[in-house]
């Protein structure tokens, strides 16, 4: 097998951290090379998401044109900034394509039923037990619609957050 051939994303369950970082990393790789225009990513915290590995952060800057949105959906961002260092000084490179959402009033909410997804037209991935990294992923139109629902409602409720400095400038 050619290690710099993606393997078709997948679809159906999946359990487990080790999956669900795979998950993670192959979504953003197919999403480079595939051209998905828009991107939304939600979890609480992010704190157990790969999202400062050197790899996961090629495949952001590989992604990242013109023309693309990315949406990063939470409750807050301390932890990423805290220790995914590689993937915050890529937001601030990319910060014009990407809007951070906070969703203070989903705070009172278990971290565990803040839903953790990726979701695009093409894609989605929902972590729906993420203590355990349990969900379900794939192309399937009407999971789709529901989750991208689910997400547009936190959306509606959340405000700006994770600004590109310190300052918010």
């Amino acid at each position: 097998m050619d290690v710099n051939q993606p393997q078709a994303l997948a679809s159906g369950r999946f359990s487990g951290r080790d999956a669900f970082e795979q998950l993670v990393r192959g979504a953003l790789i197919h999403a480079a090379r595939e051209g998905w225009q828009e991107l939304i990513l939600s979890d609480a915290t992010f704190e157990d998401w790969p999202l400062g590995e050197r790899a996961v952060v090629e495949a952001l800057h590989a992604w990242a044109k013109p023309g693309r949105r990315m949406i990063l959906l939470a409750t807050r961002y301390d932890e990423v900034m805290r220790n995914q260092a590689r993937f915050v000084a890529w937001r601030k490179t990319w910060g014009h394509i990407i809007d951070c959402r906070v969703c203070r009033v989903c705070r009172a909410l278990a971290a565990a039923d803040f839903p953790s997804a990726i979701w695009s037209r093409a894609w989605f991935m929902h972590r729906q037990d993420p203590p355990r990294s349990i969900g379900i992923c794939g192309h399937d139109p009407e999971r789709s619609v529901q989750l991208r629902e689910m997400l547009d409602e936190k959306i509606r409720v959340s405000v700006p957050g994770f600004a590109v400095s310190p300052l918010g400038l």
